[in-house]
């Protein structure tokens, strides 16, 4: 078979690729991102490329990933409804966001009829997130094997709106608290969320967001032991969160990257815990004019994320750039996750991109610039001191400028947006989505404004 077909060296790909090219150097084929990570045309067994193997830990009982919806509202009943919905039409377990977390009694409402003890139920209430774990705690009670995962993530809330009512350190201590206060009675619960989200709706960098993730998680994670818990017990109640974007060949070599990083995080504290990895489809590429393209860009993040080995994916719904999705909306979001899990078939391989010079190249590469960040950041004083001193927003804003160039220049493109734009595109329902103010007179820091990627063009647009 050798015989039949030879491999070529690099020597001998380049003069054919020469010759392909014409007047272009083969220098054009080579592509730098924003963190200074080089991308060559050829990655092979000669370039020196080290194998990396980083699976996710678990089969999420039966199925390659947790299919995981996100359900926001603020009226019990019709929170309800899109809860069952969801999880009669395949989801494992679901994200609540919205006015209902507000109480125990209509958070109780809004999961009537949901085995707690079978369906995870995960919270996302900012700043207000100890509050809502505790009204989850309640609602659970009598089910001490339910999957809770509160997902408190106080320092994402605050990078976000610049604002927080107490101190930062007020806000993680009452956190791990409360994960102390609530870790006997479900041992089968998770407390935190360690999401760098935050930092790549900003605009910010693969690095910077995974930087942004290890760092928030170990902030978690030194509360929590201050607060009474077992260094175990607090890594093992830490959720890792990271967007996934149509760019699915980073998302995926991001996810495995933060697996690597969050094995040295564990070194550190000399605990052995698998990651636990979640996923949520980025906001920033979605456009709002036209919002049907958006469904070819979330089955991309829901590839890489699947792919990637997350522990569990979060899709939007295609309309989310202008209001909280409908039911129609939701099931689509639902359904593009079924057809990649059941149809496409893409848990069947345990780390498919094992073994990819180039996505094993790539990850490595992300894996050591993110943790060159995130010690940027622990020596800056951490996190929060890091957010306070915008020194983390200064570095993002100049991978934000970078993106959005690439983009004004021709560098980059989006189908619908920048390319193959429809003239008359078919409107979308979705639901109005109520504005809240970020409640301030503790702490402050200038926020990381989420952006899309998609708004200037479109006000271009408009303005014709």
């Amino acid at each position: 078979m050798s015989d039949l077909f030879p491999t070529p060296s690099p020597a001998q790909w380049r003069t054919l690729a020469e010759k392909a090219l014409k007047d272009r150097p083969i220098e054009s084929l080579v592509h730098m991102d924003a963190d200074g990570l080089v991308t060559r045309p050829l990655y092979a067994g000669a370039t020196g490329v080290e194998a990396v193997f980083a699976p996710r830990p678990s089969d999420a009982d039966g199925r390659a990933w947790d299919l995981r919806t996100l359900v926001e509202g603020d009226e019990a009943a019709a929170v309800n409804v899109a809860v069952l919905a969801d999880l009669e039409g395949g989801a494992a377990s679901i994200v609540l966001k919205g006015a209902v977390l507000a109480d125990s009694e209509p958070l109780a409402r809004a999961l009537d009829g949901v085995a707690l003890e079978l369906a995870a139920v995960a919270l996302d209430a900012g700043l207000d997130g100890p509050d809502a774990a505790n009204a989850l705690a309640v609602a659970a009670k009598g089910s001490p094997r339910a999957r809770l995962m509160f997902h408190m993530d106080p320092v994402s809330a605050f990078a976000e709106t610049g604002e927080a009512p107490r101190s930062m350190e007020e806000h993680l201590t009452l956190a791990a608290n409360t994960a102390a206060r609530h870790a006997g009675a479900y041992p089968d619960a998770t407390f935190f969320l360690g999401s760098g989200r935050v930092a790549h709706e900003a605009g910010g960098s693969i690095a910077q967001e995974l930087a942004f993730a290890a760092s928030n998680a170990v902030a978690l994670i030194k509360a929590a032991v201050e607060a009474g818990m077992t260094a175990e017990r607090a890594l093992k109640g830490v959720v890792l969160g990271v967007s996934v974007d149509q760019e699915y060949f980073d998302g995926l070599a991001k996810v495995r990257a933060l697996r690597l990083m969050w094995r040295s995080i564990c070194q550190a504290f000399g605990v052995e815990a698998p990651a636990l990895i979640e996923a949520r489809s980025s906001r920033r590429m979605l456009s709002a004019r036209d919002p049907w393209p958006n469904l070819l860009r979330l089955t991309a993040a829901g590839f890489a994320g699947a792919v990637g080995g997350a522990d569990a994916v979060v899709l939007d719904g295609f309309t989310r750039a202008e209001g909280r999705p409908d039911a129609f909306a939701r099931r689509q979001a639902r359904n593009t996750q079924l057809v990649l899990m059941e149809e496409a078939n893409l848990g069947r391989v345990d780390d498919p991109a094992a073994g990819s010079w180039y996505l094993d190249q790539r990850t490595r590469e992300l894996a050591e610039a993110g943790w060159a960040e995130f010690q940027i950041i622990e020596a800056e004083g951490g996190l929060v001191e890091a957010l306070r001193g915008h020194l983390i927003q200064s570095r993002i804003a100049r991978s934000r400028e970078v993106l959005e160039t690439a983009l004004a220049k021709g560098g980059k493109q989006m189908v619908g947006v920048t390319k193959f734009v429809d003239p008359d595109p078919r409107p979308s329902a979705f639901e109005a989505e109520p504005r809240v103010s970020p409640v301030g007179g503790g702490d402050a820091c200038v926020p990381l404004t989420p952006i899309r990627l998609a708004a200037p063009f479109e006000a271009e647009g408009a303005a014709k």
